[in-house]
């Protein structure tokens, strides 16, 4: 399958798996598992025909790891990401002493003042390492990364996740935890 194909499958996967299920008629249980088989069939109703083998290799090749199969390989979830209400059963775990953010320069202000919030989001992504916050950023324009003393965070109290792809995950970053340029 090409990279255009891929993406465009992983693009709208992403879409009802950590937005808006119920669109396609597809129903996420507490912890977002969609059963494989159902979501297929409403992609299908909807005008969006994917085999198995077609989910399959959008899942294996692609580099956010975005979804994850269960051990019995009949349901499928995003890896993080909702902004619909799930329980991904992520424990809490302590984080690296620095954790990186990547945004643009337009949003420093508001991070700035706020620090960094979920949005729309259920939590706010941190990245394990700089170039990986790059990358993140440049999808916005010119990115500018933010160190985040995630060690002290943690000391302080705050709770951190890792999600199954490595994406770090806490409830928001103070701004007195965050880095910034110049």
């Amino acid at each position: 399958m090409d990279e255009r194909t891929i993406k465009k499958i992983s693009k709208y996967l992403a879409r009802h798996l950590r937005h808006d299920p119920g669109r396609i008629g597809l129903v996420l249980d507490e912890g977002g598992w969609a059963d494989i088989d159902e979501l297929l069939a409403a992609c299908g109703r909807r005008g969006m025909r994917v085999s198995r083998a077609q989910l399959d290799e959008v899942v294996a090749r692609n580099d956010k790891r975005r979804f994850a199969v269960d051990p019995t390989g009949r349901r499928i979830r995003a890896s993080q990401g909702h902004t619909i209400e799930v329980d991904l059963g992520l424990a809490p775990l302590a984080p690296p002493a620095r954790l990186y953010h990547g945004t643009v320069a337009a949003s420093l202000p508001g991070i700035r003042a706020e620090g960094l919030r979920p949005m729309r989001r259920q939590h706010v992504h941190l990245s394990p390492d700089r170039e990986t916050a790059t990358r993140v950023g440049a999808r916005r324009g010119r990115p500018v990364v933010l160190p985040v003393e995630a060690g002290a965070m943690h000391a302080a109290g705050h709770v951190f996740w890792r999600s199954d792809n490595g994406v770090w995950l806490t409830e928001a970053v103070p701004a007195a935890f965050l880095r910034f340029p110049g």
